[in-house]
């Protein structure tokens, strides 16, 4: 039985958890940025990583969705290929955050649902109409202006957003495969756990680096936020209509505009804001016609 849709008060407490979730998440890649120079990219996942499974395995054990024999055998594959797409995401998205401007980098991450739309298309054979992917051309094209290749201001830093954007794709793809049985926390404990024994790995083989006082607050405070988003997105996805809901996940991008100029001091020049205006503008199409497409089948 479809569900009913929701009423105008849920829908705007909807709207209301994704900015937070939004917000919270752009905060964590602030404070994340703010220790580039200082703390090495893997050491710096290894000890948010240990804060974030702390947090997220308490939640977890309090929710009774810790075990590991809720993980269906069939799913045990897709949870471990979708636990290294996770791992290549953080790392990418990382070392693009610690050597070019936030609000750049966020911008590239946000054309992944136009990754997505591609491959569904071409490898899975999703049905996709002109409008979409003119959507997605344009799309893409957003992507281009911001990286700029070739040109005299491109930074070779945004490839690894680039890289990041395409490894988000992939987990939400294999994600999509999940059964629906699993828990949502227990993937996502298997992931932060995953992450963070990739980051003891590396920082074993290339040395640990003293951490100040400050340092360690930071990593901590940033795991609290990244928690936080994750709560309020799943709070999201549990109040409102999804297409009235989901568009606000854009407004990401003015949280990270905001902080790259009054913290960071990045002002983004017109052909990078008219690139990041080219993603938001066909994301935000793209998802109106999927939505259309779901509702209206053809």
């Amino acid at each position: 039985m479809p569900a009913l849709p929701a009423t105008s008060a849920e829908n705007a407490r909807g709207a209301a958890f994704m900015v937070v979730a939004m917000a919270t998440f752009v905060v964590n890649d602030a404070l994340m940025k703010s220790l580039s120079g200082e703390v090495p990219v893997f050491q710096a996942v290894l000890v948010r990583g240990l804060f974030a499974t702390l947090l997220i395995g308490a939640f977890a054990l309090a929710r009774g969705e810790a075990r590991l024999s809720a993980l269906p055998v069939r799913d045990r594959k897709l949870a471990a290929l979708r636990a290294a797409a996770e791992i290549g995401a953080t790392v990418c998205f990382l070392t693009a955050l610690f050597a070019a401007p936030i609000a750049t980098v966020t911008a590239i991450l946000l054309a992944s649902p136009l990754v997505i739309t591609l491959v569904g298309a071409t490898f899975l054979g999703e049905p996709v109409g002109w409008r979409r992917w003119s959507a997605v051309i344009v799309g893409f094209v957003g992507v281009l202006l911001i990286v700029k290749p070739g040109a005299d201001g491109f930074q070779p830093a945004l490839l690894w957003a680039v890289a990041s954007m395409f490894f988000v794709c992939l987990r939400d793809l294999i994600t999509r495969r999940l059964s629906p049985e699993t828990p949502s926390m227990l993937i996502t404990l298997m992931t932060a756990s995953a992450i963070t024994v990739t980051g003891a790995v590396v920082t074993f083989w290339e040395g640990w680096e003293p951490l100040s006082g400050s340092e360690t607050l930071r990593l901590g405070a940033a795991a609290v936020f990244v928690f936080v988003g994750y709560l309020f997105s799943v709070m999201t996805m549990r109040v409102g209509d999804i297409g009235f809901v989901s568009p606000f996940r854009y407004t990401i991008l003015i949280w990270a505009l905001l902080i790259g100029v009054f913290v960071f001091g990045d002002r983004p020049g017109p052909v990078t804001l008219a690139g990041a205006a080219l993603i938001v503008l066909s994301g935000v199409y793209t998802f109106h016609r999927e939505t259309r497409r779901v509702r209206q089948p053809r």
